[in-house]
């Protein structure tokens, strides 16, 4: 699934009534929940085991709903099966799908600085800047779509998505959206996701025509920008950076299920759930820590202390770590899934500020934006080595690594499963 074509500046069809939601803000995290609604559906899913940690291996064969743990029930129907009960097990190291075999492999660096209107594209192999696609202003992320078989890159004041074919690594259309910052696809494909940050919207669009179907705006949720979903589908969770917030919303109905306020000091920025499905880890660079959210219950369930300014969340090939990028320290650090604390750090020598990015699809760099030093930041992740340095123009942000591997895109700068 993807978006078609729409010709730049067609009107966007169809628009229903802004779903609203109030909550009170407190000093500490606390949850307004309304009434859910849930999906029907009663699929079956395979069973696995649930720990902070990445799942043991277990038996790939359905087993009856009822007898899994509750967060893989009822799985968004359409959407593929989750296996051994790892969100993550078909995005391993060197698991690329039929579709993306025959991609470059590079790197897509758009430039979010006011005056850029650039893609810069790096060889994964020589480290080279190999190409410059010319897009929109204002551009934010590079997006893989659901299908992979192409890329987005988000140009939000030029209010377009421009698409690019990753197996030539050249912009090939441009289609009409109003202020996209961040893309997601919903697991089974059906939907868009798209961040209206300028505007506090979060819109369902159809995937296929880009056409409106409902515009969401909650309450003291401003600053709409990252999200993941959850492990069955049923809702995703939304950063909301500039009110301290999160949001769950309901993937089918589209209904505010709960909100969760973190405090005025909060800026959530990157989401992202745990390989059991367990945890959503959500990077708050306004505190300084990685806060670990209860999948289940909306609460927060502990935190992890981070050096200055946690952006970037990035789980590792094999599932048992995550790299957290600390924009305001110039550091990366590793958390291990399973212990809930920083295995490593590591330094950019001289200082950086590490934004946005993605693992190789062998999982042994990290490759990651530097926002405010105009350069690209690429560790090995066996040794935590910085071992390139690549300027590039203007403001790098929402980098995107590609060919990954994973089934299916879920958007963002490639959050596979």
């Amino acid at each position: 699934m993807s978006f078609a074509l729409v010709r730049r500046g067609a009107p966007l069809a169809g628009c229903l009534l802004a779903t609203l939601m109030a909550g009170a803000c407190s000093a500490g995290p606390t949850a307004t929940t309304p009434p859910t609604a849930h999906p029907s559906a009663t699929h079956t899913v395979p069973a696995g085991a649930g720990t902070p940690g990445r799942p043991g291996t277990g038996s790939t064969a359905p087993v009856p709903a009822d007898s899994t743990p509750r967060r893989f029930r009822h799985p968004l129907p359409g959407m593929p099966p989750v296996i051994d009960g790892d969100v993550y097990a078909a995005a391993g190291a060197g698991q690329l799908a039929p579709a993306t075999q025959a991609d470059l492999a590079r790197v897509y660096v758009p430039d979010s600085s006011p005056g850029g209107t650039t893609v810069t594209v790096i060889s994964q192999r020589t480290h080279r800047v190999v190409r410059t696609i010319h897009v929109g202003h204002l551009t934010q992320h590079v997006i893989p779509s659901y299908d992979l078989r192409r890329l987005y890159a988000s140009s939000s004041e030029s209010n377009e998505l421009v698409e690019i074919d990753p197996r030539t690594g050249r912009a090939t259309h441009r289609l009409a959206v109003p202020r996209p910052y961040n893309l997601y696809f919903a697991p089974d494909g059906r939907q868009a996701v798209v961040m209206v940050e300028e505007r506090d919207v979060i819109r369902f669009a159809d995937p296929t025509t880009g056409a409106r179907r409902q515009d969401v705006h909650v309450r003291r949720c401003r600053g709409p920008n990252h999200a993941d979903f959850s492990a069955n589908g049923e809702y995703l969770l939304v950063s909301c950076e500039f009110s301290g917030s999160l949001v769950k919303i309901s993937t089918v109905s589209h209904r505010v299920l709960g909100v969760l306020h973190l405090g005025r000091a909060s800026m959530p920025q990157d989401v992202r759930l745990s390989p059991d499905g367990s945890t959503f880890y959500v990077a708050d660079m306004g505190v300084d820590r990685v806060r670990l959210v209860s999948a289940a219950r909306l609460a927060q369930v502990g935190s992890i202390g981070t050096p200055p300014g946690p952006h970037g969340l990035y789980p590792s090939r094999d599932g048992r770590k995550l790299y957290v990028s600390d924009r305001g320290a110039g550091k990366v650090s590793v958390v291990s899934f399973a212990t809930r604390r920083i295995e490593q750090t590591w330094t950019i020598p001289g200082g950086g500020s590490p934004d946005m990015g993605g693992v190789s699809a062998d999982g042994r760099t990290l490759w990651l934006s530097g926002r405010y030093d105009s350069e690209v930041y690429a560790f090995d992740t066996r040794s935590g080595r910085l071992v390139a340095r690549i300027p590039v123009p203007g403001s790098p942000h929402g980098l995107c690594v590609w060919p990954q591997p994973g089934r299916y895109s879920l958007g963002h700068t490639g959050n596979m499963r």
